[in-house]
């Protein structure tokens, strides 16, 4: 009974450490991202951290190792904060309505990033300086694709994608093949599509948070909808 007791206690006392761990954790990931708005990404430093918190500088090292552990961990988080909003918004449509699910999961990327200007800039803007994001990334780094090419794989299963009559050229085949990863049975000219589809909408995200539509394009949210549909027309999805 005494040994179940200190079991108990031994128990009881890692978890609260566990748990103290977590919420320091967060506060530093916290205070990084709020780095990121005023210094970018190439700025974000440990010690500035750490004084921000009021902790000395060495204590920080025993929960990110480097500034590059910090940035991974930052990166981490918003391809997760990224990829759950596409699943949370692809779920509350219509399985069967692909159109729909397409403008839907468009919408749900371009209004994160526009919503989380410097975290998205983390994720899709100019490469930091001396970083080399590791494997670890991966898995959260593919979850808004994975997405979009689920939509694509029940798409043309239930028979409501029109393959482009364009065929793509030779020499093609091995990323096509690629890409199949993300979208099962899908054929080369579906996939090639897609992948426009895909840039387009990116590269649309990208100039609207980097600036490039200031001054150009007023009514962005209704310019970005008529072009997204335009993208459902490239792709081949049924009306």
């Amino acid at each position: 009974m005494h040994c179940s007791g200190n079991l108990l206690s031994m128990t009881a006392s890692r978890t609260a450490r566990e748990r103290v761990r977590a919420e320091l954790t967060r506060e530093i990931t916290d205070i990084a991202r709020r780095q990121l708005a005023t210094e970018g990404a190439g700025g974000l430093s440990l010690r500035a951290v750490a004084r921000e918190m009021g902790m000395v500088s060495s204590a920080i090292y025993r929960y990110f190792p480097s500034r590059d552990d910090l940035l991974t961990a930052l990166i981490i988080d918003g391809y997760n904060a990224l990829g759950e909003t596409v699943e949370r918004a692809d779920a509350g449509c219509p399985q069967d309505d692909f159109p729909r699910r397409w403008l839907t999961v468009c919408h749900a990327v371009r209004d994160w990033a526009v919503a989380h200007p410097h975290e998205y800039a983390l994720l899709y803007g100019s490469p930091v300086p001396g970083y080399q994001a590791p494997q670890d990334t991966v898995a959260a780094r593919v979850r808004d694709v994975t997405v979009l090419g689920r939509l694509l794989s029940d798409a043309w299963r239930a028979g409501a994608v029109r393959p482009s009559a364009t065929e793509p050229p030779e020499g093609l085949e091995s990323d096509a093949a690629t890409f199949r990863q993300l979208m099962p049975e899908v054929p080369d000219n579906v996939i090639w599509p897609a992948v426009v589809s895909w840039a387009a909408m990116y590269g649309w995200v990208n100039f609207e948070v980097f600036g490039q539509f200031n001054n150009t394009i007023e009514n962005r949210s209704a310019a970005f909808d008529h072009a997204m549909r335009l993208m459902a027309e490239t792709i081949g999805l049924a009306q």
